[in-house]
């Protein structure tokens, strides 16, 4: 579970930094031996070494547990999903379309039953896969808990109420929405290729007493536009949702998370939610979970964030966070609550090398899908995992047209 090892992280940023603690050396060795990565980037990491990495990022990490309630939800099989691919997959078969993607897995539910699992490189159900900046979309979940359970008060409270360590920052008046929307104004650099961005300098400050490391950071950054006017991805400021979260509620994301979804949800098994150097959760990455869990978050997500009749988060929550609240420049999509999102009303979770929870609510479809891409980002192999969610929504459409 938790070694005295702590990981830095930038989610979808493609910064991959583990910063070593006690028994440096054994831990080095132990990777080695297990043919695990111990290069501090994951550039840089072999395409096996990813591939065994992916799925036990807690034997290189410091994490907490997402604890699992003790029944979980029963699942139904439903009938096998007759598929045929668009020609944008690239592929003639689910298995070819699987090998060029080197998908570990690809669950499909469908009105809660599940109508395709398949599993590859040796992976199966009962494993754990990270899920990168996936994580953003159940962190921001959090930020609707929260409102409901009275510790935010909604979503145009300023953000200094919850971490007056950002007064008189260019965060000064920013509201909780405009960040969930990274929308805050305040200038960033997310040049993944300028050793002097923001994003690879943000992980590497020494945390102050008392202070989160990420706000230490953040509180430096000027503002360049009003908040609210301009739209710029922001990995930082994901991990300010995580704080304002945990702030707010006096709880780790990992508990609050247990607390309102992944136990009373019925999730299968505990997951595990990476920490990074001043030992809080890591808001904008890096949960490890079974497949049928990141499966079944979206099917939460897609009900309306409902159990057992209450709702975890306030009313029509998830018709805001999953429709576009930001335009991005690219036709047909748009950013919600830490979600993308596309124009037919569909939306989904993303990480880098290949994680998705892809949701469509308008046909009661949640695709969650694992991979390990050969490279952090990939437009080709986007453009394929798009063709498969069409393609499954063009069957959803046949089968209904024959009913």
């Amino acid at each position: 579970m938790s070694l005295s090892r702590s990981l830095s992280l930038v989610a979808l940023a493609m910064v991959f930094i583990l910063t070593f603690t006690g028994c440096e050396q054994a831990k080095i060795g132990f990777a080695k031996l297990a043919g695990l990565p111990t290069d501090d980037n994951v550039l840089f990491w072999t395409n096996s070494e990813r591939d065994k990495a992916f799925r036990q990022m807690e034997v290189l990490t410091a994490t907490r547990s997402i604890e699992a309630g003790e029944t979980p939800r029963l699942v139904e099989q439903g009938p096998a999903l007759t598929l045929s691919l668009l020609p944008e997959v690239g592929a003639d078969s689910i298995e070819q379309y699987m090998e060029n993607q080197n998908t570990a897995g690809i669950l499909i539910l469908h009105k809660g039953q599940i109508r395709l699992e398949t599993y590859g490189n040796d992976y199966g159900p009962e494993g754990r896969w990270t899920s990168f900046s996936v994580a953003k979309s159940l962190t921001s979940t959090l930020v609707g808990a929260a409102i409901v359970d009275g510790y935010i008060g909604g979503l145009e409270d300023p953000l200094t109420q919850y971490i007056p360590q950002l007064t008189g920052s260019g965060y000064d008046g920013v509201s909780v929405k405009q960040l969930l929307t990274m929308q805050s104004g305040v200038r960033w650099n997310e040049d993944y290729t300028d050793p002097e961005s923001d994003v690879a300098k943000f992980n590497l400050v020494t945390p102050e007493p008392g202070v989160d490391p990420i706000v230490s950071y953040m509180r430096t950054l000027p503002r360049e536009y009003e908040p609210g006017t301009q739209w710029r991805y922001n990995t930082g400021e994901t991990n300010l949702i995580g704080v304002l979260v945990s702030s707010a509620t006096g709880k780790p994301l990992a508990d609050y998370l247990s607390e309102k979804v992944w136990a009373p949800y019925g999730m299968q098994a505990d997951a595990e939610w990476i920490l990074n150097a001043g030992g809080t959760e890591i808001g904008g990455c890096c949960i490890s979970a079974r497949l049928l869990d990141y499966a079944l978050f979206g099917q939460f997500a897609m009900k309306g964030g409902a159990i057992a009749g209450t709702s975890v988060v306030p009313e029509g929550w998830f018709d805001q966070a999953g429709s576009k609240q930001a335009d991005i420049g690219r036709p047909g999509s748009g950013y919600g609550f830490q979600w993308w999102t596309y124009d037919d009303g569909s939306y989904a979770a993303q990480g880098i090398f290949g994680q998705g929870i892809f949701i469509d609510p308008a046909r009661e479809l949640v695709i969650a899908s694992n991979s390990n891409w050969a490279t952090a980002t990939d437009p080709e192999m986007s453009k394929q995992r798009i063709g498969l969610y069409r393609s499954v929504q063009a069957a959803i459409d046949a089968e209904s047209a024959t009913q």
